[in-house]
């Protein structure tokens, strides 16, 4: 295996897997790279030419302006070079439009534009030196003072803005566009004379990714053209965001992102600091390296927003749902409208005649939030299936057979039939696993010692997504299969399914396939977000191998060729040769020589459903962006899942433990189990942590976060983690894509929240309705 360099991130296939074929376990192509280090990864690339080293100097205050920026000890420091504020850089960098209003950018707040402070840790200055601890040093000798307002720090705050996200807002054509709010029969008049009722509040906190690489960016020029190597879910959204605030054109702006040392939403979107380094760069001109701080991280990057939800749900005493009113609010920034609006998932889940929904976007002094694992389902199915397990309560009905006598083949907003829906099965799979039958509902019923022990469980579900994405496919004659196409390796293993892909539909080992990503000279690809990641991209490469084959079928079988007059769709490419179904054989080099006479090349471009037919010419010019096709109007595409949760709760402490986990997922094909099954462990982790630990803590005095490092951020290790299982059910759903493909990135880590908490009532009888549950929330009289 070998990687070319940063400029050409290659990987070639271990030669473990001689005979590959989609839906084989397979280890991953770069697997060798990473355990050795020999991955590059954004934070590793300097760009050479003695580089110089940036730090960033951020707000102190959330509200109001800067007053004075003194630079005199600042630059006495040797080896500083330049000192970027908004007194140098003004309007030299556009702010540029949100990811979610069509843009690239997570915050719309322009960098270094004026004096005025808008969150706390906005940046406030740039220092350039020749040594990162000379910049260090310089940064914080500057003296910055400021005239400090009252800043609105969240929910409940003084002086906050409100706004509703209805109406849907409306495209230039004039079609629809962004989120809704489902509506369907009067969900208020059924709640009101329903026999059964529940109506509850739920809140899920601040939360911050933290991947563990930090957040770099390296920007160097060569005349006019501008080359940025930062880690990445979004290679042509980089390249054109940055081209469209540097007022260049997007041709001469190239990104480069070859490996990814965790994302989870926080690199889809543009930072502000990346035009300010390449700007700084190009007034020093040096290459100019910015490594932020994990606390800057929090600040200059984007988080999972804040939530509340009032969920009101009624049902007959056969448990069938009567009405669903689900309201969500959700904090942002003051400038932006970016919305998690998850109810159009939340409302969507259950067969229910009367539904209302409505979200209310929160403005207050904080930095935007963005993308983060699941953004809707994750905050939003947390209330909704803590509300049925209420209901359940209500009912004295068992949880997974209040989910079955609601289970509907047809979605209940506009009636439309899923795809394909498995989510009782995915009960029955994972309750069997997990022994729910064992289990006694009144809570505090199951014991072990001094351990209250809880069973609870939620459903999960993601939304099968597909951006337009196109790929380059290189056959030789010697079955080497080069593949390019400018997605990214942000961990989730998507190098590994290419090359799988590309090796059963060509027919060649693995170790023969060389796959090339990260870099915005290649065919464009969609944004690394939404679970889309493997269906667009090798759909694409599916059809670009189709095509390769195609040709080398064709001139097999005409007349005077070897084969002619059979079928060619009965002709296997397999092991480095063409077979017939009778045996016949002739090695693929001939075959290729019939065909072209060499190596054949094809490019591929696939363009979902609701995707514009000029969206990947587009990107080339440097306008637009991919995004997930639009919802079909025929048909809902949904993955689904299941799962359970054990809890153990001390009697006197009131110390929470996971003690085991269960999920069971139906996700369409999957490409490759083995890196499969690693994502979905990975989300159902996080579903713990969310559930039992992770929480950003704000000072509402000041509007600034407190615990903005991993030293009292709170994730699980490896004591908080005992069992956790992961089922596959098979799956076949034709109707997404061509290659049954739905994703499942997301999906393991929805409704996990939900089933611990869930969880813990049935330990303690006490309902933790706002995460994450902790040891002072259960210490009730």
């Amino acid at each position: 295996m070998s990687v070319t360099g940063p400029s050409e991130p290659m990987l070639l296939a271990p030669k473990d897997a001689a005979k590959p074929a989609i839906g084989a376990a397979t280890s991953r192509v770069d697997a060798r790279l990473k355990v050795t280090g020999g991955a590059r990864y954004g934070s590793d690339i300097d760009g050479g030419r003695q580089p110089a080293h940036g730090y960033l100097r951020t707000s102190a205050i959330a509200r109001g302006r800067v007053t004075r920026i003194d630079e005199t000890e600042a630059r006495r420091v040797p080896g500083v070079l330049e000192i970027l504020t908004f007194r140098n850089v003004g309007d030299r960098i556009k702010p540029g439009k949100t990811l979610s209003d069509q843009g690239y950018m997570g915050s719309s707040i322009a960098p270094l534009a004026s004096d005025r402070i808008q969150h706390a840790g906005q940046i406030v200055a740039l220092v350039v030196a020749d040594s990162f601890e000379a910049a260090r040093d310089a940064a914080q000798r500057l003296d910055i003072a400021y005239a400090e307002e009252r800043p609105s720090a969240t929910f409940d705050s003084p002086g906050l803005k409100e706004g509703l996200t209805n109406p849907k807002p409306k495209s230039k054509e004039g079609e629809e566009s962004g989120d809704e709010n489902p509506k369907v029969g009067d969900a208020r008049s059924a709640f009101a004379t329903a026999p059964v009722k529940v109506d509850q509040r739920y809140e899920t906190p601040t939360q911050h990714h933290n991947p563990i690489e930090l957040f770099t960016t390296t920007c160097a020029w060569s005349g006019d053209e501008l080359t940025v190597w930062e880690s990445s879910q979004n290679m042509y959204g980089f390249k054109n965001g940055l081209a469209e605030q540097l007022g260049i054109p997007a041709d001469k702006v190239r990104t480069v992102s070859p490996f990814v040392g965790g994302a989870f939403g926080s690199r889809g979107s543009l930072t502000q600091r990346t035009a300010i380094v390449a700007l700084a760069a190009k007034m020093v001109g040096r290459p100019v390296r910015l490594e932020a701080t994990r606390s800057d991280g929090f600040t200059i990057a984007t988080y999972r927003a804040e939530t509340r939800h009032r969920v009101r749900l009624a049902a007959g005493h056969d448990g069938k749902l009567l009405a669903l009113i689900h309201e969500g609010w959700e904090i942002s920034s003051r400038p932006d409208d970016y919305k998690v609006a998850g109810t159009d998932a939340s409302t969507r889940l259950y067969a229910c005649p009367n539904v209302d929904s409505n979200v209310t976007i929160v403005h207050a002094d904080r930095n935007t939030p963005g993308f983060m694992r699941s953004p809707p389902e994750t905050p939003y199915l947390f209330a909704l299936e803590s509300a049925m397990d209420e209901l359940a309560v209500a009912l004295k009905m068992d949880p997974v057979e209040l989910r079955r006598v609601n289970d509907t083949q047809v979605e209940p907003i506009k009636g439309l039939p899923y795809t394909s829906r498995a989510l009782m099965p995915c009960f029955d799979a994972a309750a069997a696993a997990f022994g729910w039958s064992k289990r006694t509902p009144e809570p505090g019923s199951m014991r072990d010692g001094d351990w209250l022990i809880g069973w609870g469980c939620a459903s999960s579900m993601y939304p099968t997504q597909m951006g337009a994405a196109s790929a380059r496919v290189t056959l030789s004659p010697q079955g080497r299969v080069i593949v390019q196409t400018a997605t990214h390796e942000i961990g989730q293993g998507v190098t590994t399914v290419i090359a799988l892909t590309a090796a059963d539909r060509l027919g060649v080992p693995l170790d023969q396939v060389t796959v090339e990503v990260g870099d915005s000279r290649l065919p464009p690809s969609p944004v690394a977000s939404g679970s889309n990641s493997t269906a667009s991209v090798c759909n694409v490469v599916a059809k670009a191998c189709a095509d390769i084959r195609e040709r080398i079928v064709s001139a097999a079988v005409v007349p005077g060729a070897p084969f002619a007059g059979v079928t060619p769709a009965s002709l296997v490419l397999a092991d480095g040769k063409l077979t017939t179904p009778d045996g016949r054989a002739e090695p693929l080099a001939q075959a290729m020589a019939r065909a072209t006479g060499g190596a054949i090349e094809a490019y591929a471009e696939n363009i979902p459903h609701g995707v514009k037919p000029d969206a990947l010419q587009g990107l080339y010019k440097g306008q637009g962006k991919l995004a997930g096709g639009a919802k079909m109007k025929d048909r809902i595409q949904f993955a689904f899942g299941a799962q359970f949760a054990e809890v153990c709760v001390h009697r006197l402490t009131r110390e929470v433990r996971a003690s085991r986990v269960v999920g069971a997922y139906a996700a369409g094909r999957i490409v490759n189990p083995k890196t499969a099954k690693s994502q979905l462990m990975g989300g159902q982790i996080w579903g713990i942590s969310a559930a039992l630990h992770e929480a950003t803590e704000i000072d509402r005095r000041t509007a600034r976060y407190y615990n903005d490092d991993l030293a009292e951020y709170l994730i699980p290790v490896n004591a908080d983690i005992t069992r956790v299982e992961t089922i596959f059910l098979p799956e076949q759903d034709e109707k997404v894509n061509d290659l049954g493909i739905k994703g499942l990135g997301e999906l393991g880590n929805v409704g996990l929240n939900a089933a611990v908490a869930n969880a813990v009532w049935h330990a303690t009888g006490v309902r933790v309705r706002e995460l994450p549950v902790r040891i002072e929330k259960l210490l009730v009289a």
